[in-house]
């Protein structure tokens, strides 16, 4: 298809001039719209206004341009139609072979701090969407340039084929289109939805292709990730790989996890991460201590796990990581020379974490289910210990403390039913999955390669029976700390009391299934 009438009207002006000058260049006809022909004629480009091919003038401050028949049957007359194109003859329309359009900026508007209802509203398109709809549904014989991102592609192909563009191009920019017009919609109309209620009757998602994944959780099963379109980033935004295979579906589940556990510390941190479970973490003065303290909780669940620190990697922390099987390593940053011995490992995949944008607040968790999703709050926020309650007669020493909240950062992010056992800041025994708490106690105290006298203990739930405390207590645990709100805690608070143990009742539950 040979491009000789081009439409320009778009919102997003990016990278604009440079692509309508090679138009015109090319000896494209240019027609355009409002503001865009104002741009355009002061760049030095000649444009004929929509008005002249219409007949009609630009009225409701805009509201309505280019919804016309001019504007429409030029877009959509099949050229192999001999009808169709008769029928623009008698009636004195040329066709239109490109549409550059992109959309008012709802989205951005609707998401802005302060914007009326009336501004967001006035952000709804309606012109641009009908006509780059008309146009895909053409693609045969109209080309649609969606994003400025297209630009340059659009122009290399033209440049070296006589200003003709694929059949196979011509349909991935209207697939793009297609896409580009469901989002739009999406966007408004889950923002008209989330008017109405926090839960809407209907809620839309809209995700675009990250990568392929070589296969599933299981090498039978076919995969791929997806992120959300429009999210404020996701789990490998502004993630640079500078060494090792691609990531595996498993890689990423377990990634995801650990980056969900390190963002609970603002200390020198480190996680380690095998089947979704955390199975070593710690806090220390220095990332290279934390390491160390993390990777000896349990050693040997470690190999072959997922490594994440929230401190750039030198080359004294390297040498120590390259003395054992790490399938992922993330960091914030790696020195040459920690790349240099790392990368001597083949196995092994260092990720760079650029991203530095926080999360959003309230955003929503979707697990899914059978036919359709379970949709939350995530658990995101961080207990305080000034919210906490300390419900024995001894208070917790600050060490004692310190462990009881790190044990409880880190049963947030066990799998239910968890117990997470600490001492020096530092795991020392997990237990995760089971299906109740005295099995979890046992498992988290089997992991545990070193004395716990002094230990704390966190469990993600309230306690229904009071098995699972006397056997930590049994094993030296001084201080535990739980949601509280069974209808026993009198007597699990009796037992500690008895026992000179402390007990701190958050006040929140932290399932995770």
């Amino acid at each position: 298809m040979k491009v000789k009438r081009a439409l320009i009207s778009v919102s997003n002006k990016m990278g604009l001039d440079r692509f309508a000058q090679f138009l015109q260049e090319q000896g494209v006809e240019i027609i355009s719209t409002g503001g865009t022909a104002k741009f355009l004629q002061e760049k030095g480009i000649k444009v004929i206004p929509v008005s002249e091919v219409t007949g009609f003038p630009e009225i409701l401050d805009g509201r309505v341009k280019t919804l016309h028949p001019y504007i429409h049957a030029g877009l959509l007359a099949r050229r192999d139609n001999h009808d169709h194109m008769l029928t623009l003859k008698e009636k004195g329309i040329k066709p239109i072979d490109m549409v550059v359009v992109n959309l008012y900026p709802f989205e951005e508007v609707s998401g802005r701090r302060g914007a009326s209802e009336e501004e967001v509203i006035e952000n709804i398109d309606i012109g641009g969407p009908t006509i780059v709809r008309a146009a895909a549904k053409n693609f045969r014989g109209v080309a649609v340039a969606p994003a400025p991102r297209r630009y340059s592609g659009i122009i290399e192909e033209m440049r070296g084929n006589d200003n003709q563009l694929s059949l196979g191009t011509l349909r991935d920019l209207a697939t793009q289109t297609f896409h580009t017009i469901a989002h739009y919609d999406t966007v408004i109309a889950n923002w008209f939805s989330e008017g109405a209620d926090d839960f809407p009757p209907f809620m839309l998602l809209d995700l675009e292709k990250v990568q392929p994944l070589k296969y599933g959780e299981n090498k039978h099963q076919r995969a791929a990730f997806y992120a959300e379109v429009g999210a404020r980033r996701h789990l490998l935004s502004r993630v640079t790989q500078l060494h090792g295979a691609e990531l595996s579906f498993n890689n990423m589940l377990d990634l995801n996890g650990a980056r969900e556990l390190l963002r609970e510390f603002s200390l020198p941190a480190a996680v380690i991460i095998k089947h979704n479970n955390p199975c070593g973490a710690a806090v220390a003065e220095d990332i290279i201590r934390a390491y160390k303290k993390a990777w000896a909780a349990d050693p040997i669940s470690a190999l072959g796990s997922i490594v994440t620190v929230n401190r750039i990697v030198d080359e004294e922390l390297a040498e120590l990581m390259a003395k054992e099987f790490i399938k992922v390593l993330f960091a914030p940053g790696f020195t040459a020379e920690a790349v240099e011995i790392l990368t001597l490992k083949e196995r092994i995949r260092l990720l760079v974490n650029e991203e530095r944008r926080k999360a959003v607040t309230g955003e929503p968790d979707y697990k899914r289910v059978m036919g359709g999703l379970l949709v939350q709050d995530k658990d995101s926020g961080i207990d305080e210990r000034e919210n906490m309650k300390v419900v024995t007669k001894r208070h917790p020493t600050e060490d004692e403390w310190g462990d009881a909240l790190f044990a409880w950062r880190v049963a947030k992010h066990v799998r239910s039913d968890a117990i997470a056992i600490a001492k020096d800041l530092a795991t020392a025994g997990v237990g995760a999955g089971q299906m109740s708490r005295l099995d979890s106690a046992r498992l988290a105290l089997d992991k545990s390669r070193s004395a716990l006298d002094g230990a704390s203990a966190g469990s993600d739930s309230f306690f229904l029976l009071t098995d699972a405390i006397d056997l930590l207590i049994s094993r030296g645990i001084t201080c535990i700390i739980q949601p509280g709100g069974a209808r026993n805690d009198d007597e699990a608070i009796q037992v500690c009391d008895e026992h000179d143990v402390a007990m701190i009742f958050t006040g929140a539950r932290h399932y995770l299934h």
